[in-house]
């Protein structure tokens, strides 16, 4: 007998793995969403509180960061198996 009929193919991941990666994904584009803004409506004014705020400086990376570890988790993650 042929091994690769007889042995069942599939993905590398688990349907489970990749909607964890898509929530990853999503926690990475709110993190560079949160990293936006900041722009003077006159050029020659230089808004320091707007560029260097708490949330562009310290919370948005902080965020980009924890959704680029959970991306790793999503991917090491082990699947449930099923054993019917």
């Amino acid at each position: 007998m042929n091994k690769k009929s007889t042995e069942k193919e599939s993905f590398a991941l688990a349907r489970e793995n990749y909607i964890l990666l898509i929530i990853g994904f999503a926690i990475i584009v709110l993190g560079f969403i949160l990293m936006i803004g900041g722009k003077s409506e006159d050029p020659t004014i230089f808004n320091e509180e707007e560029i260097f705020s708490f949330r562009r400086i310290t919370l948005a990376p902080i965020v980009v960061l924890a959704g680029f570890i959970f991306e790793i988790w999503a991917i090491m993650k082990k699947p449930k198996s099923d054993s019917k």
